[in-house]
């Protein structure tokens, strides 16, 4: 059996059933594969049903406020790719005529969308044959074939890109590719894979060589910048103090509570003295919330602490983008994960 026949008689018996892998839909598979991305199945799978219920096609979410798709995206994180979503919506409208494009050609030239998505795309819908290369992939051809270039490096993705469309079936190459990565995700697992009862376990190389744990290689990134965010809680007659966050940082244009940015770690003492507390809440008793939270973005730590303001009959200078939110409205405001669990576990 070649290696597809394979891993694609593994999948009939141990595959996952998905409800995106019912349909043929385009629109339905690019919603699934924006939402997996950096998310466990087990956690995309309840925002899958809630996007196709209130968007059961690309026209509904094209015509979308962009903060009623950011809101229902909260907690996935990375909100680049809802807005990208959004624009790529309103392009298939406006190119395509509102009917979502299954060509990879086509596919890859909608925003947010690389060589993975257009590819799993085009063979899920079409049955193209376009290999997948996602993290699952990866490894898989890394453990197999021993195959140890950096997967994030570019003559690395060129030799498992040309690999991976080697062996893809010929006749069902979008089963091929649903059977390699839940392969990956299900027997060659990142930390404990379940080598012992592995179809390949005779030809595995890691396995065989005992490099199981080295492959695949990922080169570093750059270094991750540390940032210090200090959160204030501010009632008022049942309302919540709110900001409003710009375009030119992290999570743009999303809710959260007024913030002030330190270059290190401050205590309380510090936090009172520093000119932006004192420009506008001065006078303010600050009440420490919980502990020192750490939230890890691209190449940022957000190190966050909470306080509420007591004592302030009013804030001294509000910024423009300040302003006092009904607490029965706040889930109408698309907030970042930070804010949004602080919020519901805090805010009753």
């Amino acid at each position: 059996m070649s290696f597809s026949e394979k891993i694609i008689s593994w999948y009939t018996k141990s595959g996952r059933i998905l409800p995106w892998r019912t349909t043929k839909d385009p629109y339905i598979i690019w919603l699934s594969e924006i939402i997996l991305q950096q998310t466990r199945v087990e956690q995309g799978l309840p925002y899958f049903h809630s996007f196709v219920t209130k968007y059961p096609n690309v026209q509904k979410f094209a015509d979308a406020e962009e903060g009623d798709i950011l809101r229902l995206w909260q907690g996935l994180g990375y909100y680049s790719r809802a807005r990208n979503m959004h624009r790529a919506a309103k392009r298939v409208i406006a190119e395509f005529q509102g009917n979502f494009p299954t060509r990879y050609a086509d596919v890859i030239q909608l925003p947010g969308i690389g060589d993975y998505t257009a590819a799993a795309i085009s063979s899920f819908s079409i049955n193209e044959k376009q290999a997948v290369l996602d993290g699952n992939v990866f490894r898989v051809l890394a453990r197999c074939f021993g195959i140890d270039l950096p997967i994030n490096s570019g003559e690395g993705k060129k030799v498992f890109k040309n690999l991976a469309q080697e062996l893809i079936s010929d006749s069902v190459p979008g089963l091929h590719n649903q059977a390699i990565m839940d392969f990956g995700a299900i027997q060659c697992k990142p930390k404990m894979p379940l080598c012992e009862t592995c179809i390949f376990r005779l030809e595995c190389v890691a396995f065989n060589e005992n490099r199981v744990f080295e492959l695949p290689v990922k080169t570093k990134g750059k270094v991750s910048r540390n940032r210090f965010f200090h959160y204030f809680l501010h009632e008022k007659e049942n309302a919540i103090l709110m900001s409003k966050r710009g375009e030119a940082d992290v999570w743009a244009n999303l809710y959260e509570l007024p913030l002030i940015e330190t270059e290190n770690e401050v205590d309380v003492a510090e936090l009172m003295l520093h000119h932006e507390f004192i420009r506008h809440f001065d006078g303010a008793e600050l009440l420490p919330i919980n502990g020192q939270i750490k939230h890890v973005l691209s190449h940022q730590n957000i190190y966050a602490r909470f306080y509420r303001l007591e004592n302030l009959p009013a804030v001294k200078e509000k910024k423009a983008d300040w302003n006092y939110c009904l607490s029965e409205n706040l889930n109408n405001l698309a907030k970042h994960k930070l804010i949004f669990s602080f919020l519901n576990k805090y805010i009753s």
